[in-house]
C-alpha cells in the first residue's frame, strides 16, 4: 500500500456522522484508498458489476433491505457503494435510510462521473455529505529521483500531515518518465515496458467505451476524432471553431463534448485572469486533460521518452499547471488562471489566493536568465500589493534568484 497524501485527512473525515461522497477519474486510486480505511466487515456493493448494477437498477429497494439486514455496530456499519453514477437513484435510497437514522448507518459513496448524475437530477444529499475528491498522483506523492534542497520555497506548498513525508512514497521518476507516463497510481507502480500498452487500454476502454455507456453520441466517428484533437490541444486556449471543423461536427456539439469530458473527470479548464489593468486580454479558457500519459493514449500517440523529446517544453508546461490544479484541489484555497494579451504577453500560471497572486512561467531551459522572467516582472509591477513574488519554473539545477522577487526554481522543487 502507497501513502496517499489525502488518506489521513479522509480517514479524519470518515469518522464524522455524514454521508462521504468520494469523486475521482477511472483508476485514480479511488477504492483501493476506501477499502484501506473502512472495517473489514463493510458493505460493499460495486456498480461496476453488470449482476449488481442490473439487480439494483430494477430495484432499488433492494439496497434498502440489503442495509437494514445489516447487525448493528458501534459507530454505525459502513456501507460503501462504488460507481454510484450508474444507479442514480441509490442517492434516494441512501438519504431515506440516513434521514431515518443518521448513526446506525455510515455511507461512503464514490463516482467516476458527474454526467449521468446531472442529467437525472440526482439528489447529492446537500446538508447530509462531505464532498471529497481524488486526483493522480502530485509530486509529494510519486518523487523525483532528485532530492529537493531544504531551503527550496514552493509557490504553492503542499505539506503532509506527517512532518517526514510519505512513509511508503510511489517510485521516484525522473522528468522525462513523468511527461510521457503521467502519474496514475496503476501506470506508476507498473514496469515501464507496460505502461504505454497499459494507457492505451485505459484510452479505449474509460474514455470510448464509458461515454458510449453514460451517453447518447450519435456520431461516434465524430467523437472519437474529437477526442483525439481535444488530446492533442490539451494545455491550449479552447477554439471551438478549429475542433469544429477538423472534426466535421457544430460547435454547440463541440461544446458538449467538452463539457462531457469535464464530467467524467478527464479533463478541466484554467480561467483567463481577469483582474489586470491591460486593456487586451484574452479571456477564452484553456483545457487540460487531468493526466499526461491518458492526454497522449486520448490523442494517438505512444506514450515514451521520445515522445516527450520531440516537443518537450509545452509538456512540462502542462505537467506545472496540472500539478498545481491538484494541489489548489485538495488545499480547497484558492484558483489558478492564465493571462495572454492579443499581442502575445503571456504568463503560464496565476496562484490566486485571495489576498495573493503569484505569477508563473514555465521554460524548458537549464539556464534561466533575467529575460525569461520580463512577463513576471511586469505582472509585479501592475499588482504591488497582492503579487511581491515570482517564480520561473524550469531545469536548472538548484534555485537561483534571478531578481529579489524572481526565483528560478527546479521543477522537482515545486
Amino acid at each position: 500500500m502507497f501513502s496517499r497524501w489525502y488518506l489521513e485527512r479522509l480517514r479524519e473525515k470518515l469518522a464524522r456522522p455524514f454521508v462521504h461522497l468520494l469523486f475521482g477519474a477511472r483508476q485514480t486510486g479511488k477504492s483501493t484508498l476506501v477499502k484501506s480505511l473502512v472495517p473489514a466487515d463493510a458493505a460493499v456493493f460495486d456498480l461496476s458489476d453488470p449482476a449488481e448494477r442490473s439487480r439494483l437498477s430494477a430495484r432499488p429497494g433492494l439496497f434498502v433491505d440489503a442495509c437494514r439486514a445489516l447487525p448493528a455496530t458501534p459507530g454505525g456499519h459502513v456501507v460503501f457503494v462504488d460507481e454510484i453514477q450508474m444507479v442514480p437513484a441509490l442517492f434516494d435510497a441512501v438519504q431515506h435510510l440516513y434521514d431515518g437514522d443518521k448513526k446506525r448507518w455510515r455511507f461512503v459513496l464514490c463516482g467516476s462521473s458527474a454526467r449521468r448524475l446531472r442529467d437525472t437530477g440526482a439528489n447529492l444529499l446537500p446538508g447530509r455529505s462531505f464532498l471529497h475528491r481524488l486526483y493522480p498522483l502530485t509530486l509529494s506523492e510519486h518523487p523525483s529521483v532528485e532530492t529537493p534542497p531544504a531551503h527550496a520555497m514552493s509557490p504553492l506548498p503542499f505539506p503532509w500531515l506527517e512532518a517526514a513525508g510519505p512513509p511508503h512514497p510511489f517510485p521516484a521518476w525522473d522528468l522525462e518518465e513523468r511527461l510521457a507516463y503521467g502519474a496514475l497510481p496503476g501506470i506508476v507502480a507498473s514496469e515501464e515496458r507496460d505502461r504505454a500498452e497499459l494507457l492505451k487500454a485505459y484510452s479505449i476502454v474509460h474514455l470510448e467505451e464509458e461515454v458510449r455507456r453514460e451517453t447518447a453520441v450519435r456520431n461516434w466517428g465524430a467523437f472519437v476524432r474529437f477526442l483525439q484533437l481535444a488530446a492533442h490541444e490539451s494545455g491550449q486556449i479552447l477554439n471551438f471553431a478549429a475542433i469544429s471543423r477538423e472534426a466535421g461536427i457544430s460547435q454547440p456539439t463541440v461544446k458538449g463534448h467538452y463539457q462531457l469530458l469535464e464530467d467524467m473527470l478527464v479533463g478541466f479548464r484554467i480561467p483567463a485572469f481577469t483582474r489586470s489593468p491591460r486593456k487586451n486580454l484574452l479571456s477564452t479558457p484553456r483545457f487540460f486533460f487531468f493526466d499526461l500519459g491518458v492526454r497522449h493514449a486520448a490523442a494517438g500517440l505512444q506514450p515514451s521518452r521520445e515522445l516527450v523529446r520531440a516537443t518537450p517544453g509545452p509538456l512540462l508546461e502542462q505537467w506545472v499547471g496540472i500539478e498545481l490544479r491538484k494541489r489548489l484541489q485538495y488545499l480547497g484555497d484558492g484558483t489558478l488562471h492564465y493571462l495572454r494579451t492579443r499581442d502575445g504577453a503571456e504568463i503560464d500560471f496565476i496562484v490566486d489566493r485571495g489576498s495573493t497572486l503569484t505569477p508563473i512561467e514555465v521554460k524548458w531551459t537549464e539556464r534561466p536568465v533575467l529575460s525569461d522572467a520580463r512577463q513576471l516582472l511586469t505582472f509585479l509591477d501592475e499588482h504591488p500589493r497582492q503579487a511581491r513574488r515570482s517564480y520561473l519554473i524550469c531545469r536548472c539545477s538548484r534555485p537561483l534568484a534571478l531578481h529579489e522577487k524572481v526565483m528560478a526554481l527546479p521543477w522537482y522543487c515545486l
